[in-house]
């Protein structure tokens, strides 16, 4: 592969800025948790313009997503894109000592919370027409708000990446695997860049080296040679992963609005999907 062995000699590692797909990062106070700020990126809609509201996988954050929101905006630019990230993710910040706690439910209302809080510092004077995305554990997320109702007319749609009850419970065992696997540190940023494309974890370069660099942290106090650390500790979120999946495919189908499912191939689908589907649900 000649794209991955010219990653692999060094070129082509630069970090892109977030400035080159948002208009604007926005820190959001909570307006139920205090100490809480949300941290989210934007482009703001055009005029009637829908709104894109993406939530990222477990791990990630909110520019996993900054790549495919200017596909997005090339076909329809009318259209805004905010980009959020999760609790315990990327630049949301919470109060010290604050326990893990990522709970389906919570990151639900957290989501809802941010989009509300967004509205209100644009100065926005009704929500524009919205449209969820998420992928993985953001899947589970955006089915969970659009199945509460919250968004009420304003929601247009939801779409789920990757992600199905069945086969997200059964990889649930392999995750620790997978984590033990994962290198603990890097020398440098490049360096994370350029494992995260030669892993195919990012199969994207470019969206590899917009996001790759906030996926680190520089700590110097466990490993000197490698300190930049990964910033969310994906081993301490695994009480949670049962509660994200369990119960997904029937919220996918019962919930109002248009939905679209995206997946590597048909034989993705757990059974109640694939009658979904032959229901043209």
């Amino acid at each position: 592969d000649k794209k991955n062995s010219r990653v692999a000699r060094g070129r082509g590692l630069e970090q892109v800025p977030w400035t080159t797909y948002f208009e604007r990062e926005l820190f959001l106070e909570s307006d139920t948790t205090p100490g809480v700020i949300h941290h989210a990126y934007l482009s703001s809609p055009v005029e009637k313009g829908p709104l894109f509201v993406m939530h990222h996988g477990g791990g990630s954050f909110g520019l996993s997503f900054a790549v495919v929101g200017s596909e997005i905006r090339k076909r329809l630019p009318s259209a805004g894109i905010l980009s959020i990230d999760c609790r315990n993710h990327g630049s949301t910040v919470l109060p010290d000592g604050a326990p893990v706690d990522l709970r389906l439910e919570l990151l639900s209302s957290e989501l809802f919370s941010t989009i509300q809080l967004t509205k209100a510092q644009m100065k926005w004077t009704s929500l524009p027409s919205i449209i969820l995305v998420g992928h993985s554990l953001g899947g589970a997320v955006v089915t969970e708000l659009a199945k509460a109702g919250k968004l009420g007319n304003s929601l247009l749609g939801y779409a789920v990446l990757d992600i199905v009850e069945g086969s997200a419970i059964d990889a649930l065992q392999s995750m620790q695997t997978y984590l033990s696997t994962r290198p603990g540190g890097f020398a440098t940023v490049e360096a994370a860049i350029e494992w995260h494309v030669r892993t195919r974890t990012i199969r994207n370069s470019t969206s590899a080296r917009v996001s790759a660099p906030a996926l680190v942290t520089r700590d110097e106090t466990i490993d000197t040679a490698r300190p930049w650390r990964w910033r969310t500790d994906l081993g301490a979120t695994q009480p949670f992963w049962e509660d994200w999946f369990v119960g997904l495919s029937k919220k996918f189908l019962g919930a109002r609005g248009g939905k679209m499912l995206l997946l590597a191939g048909t034989d993705r689908l757990d059974t109640e999907l694939t009658i979904g589907q032959m229901q043209g649900r």
